[in-house]
């Protein structure tokens, strides 16, 4: 008796195809994550050529030296673009990897606040909707 109530309770999962909305989004962060790539090898180039580009607001809580940022930049941001690249094959794993690095960039253009505000809160906008619309594709829905 107690198979069959188990048997019964069971909710049969159905993978359904993404939507037209969910697949646009998704298209959309692998563009974004190519671009924000881009711009990520762009920054950290220009703090490894150029030292004095980005000057430290003064009394921020921390402080970083402006070459270390610029290889970090230079290693996510070439990571990033891969990954972005990676996004188009469909494959779970890309999709995984992508938010995980999205998640990252947040976290160093947070720590990059201070040397360049307006573009690290760009940067940060853009990983959230990029990590939202690669969790978005995929779901499963009850049948």
């Amino acid at each position: 008796m107690a198979e069959q109530s188990a048997q019964q309770e069971t909710v049969a999962v159905r993978e359904e195809p993404p939507g037209g909305w969910a697949g646009g989004f998704t298209v959309f962060a692998g563009i974004m994550m190519i671009i924000g790539g881009l711009f990520h090898l762009a920054t950290g180039l220009a703090a490894i050529v150029e030292n004095k580009f980005f000057v430290v607001t003064a009394d921020y809580l921390y402080t970083f030296d402006v070459t270390g940022w610029g290889w970090i930049h230079l290693v996510v941001g070439l990571v990033v673009l891969l990954a972005g690249c990676a996004v188009f094959t469909g494959r779970l794993w890309a999709r995984v990897v992508g938010i995980v690095l999205a998640g990252l960039s947040a976290i160093a253009n947070f720590m990059f606040l201070p040397y360049y505000p307006l573009w690290s809160l760009l940067i940060i906008a853009l990983d959230v909707f990029i990590i939202w619309a690669l969790a978005v594709q995929g779901r499963s829905v009850p049948e």
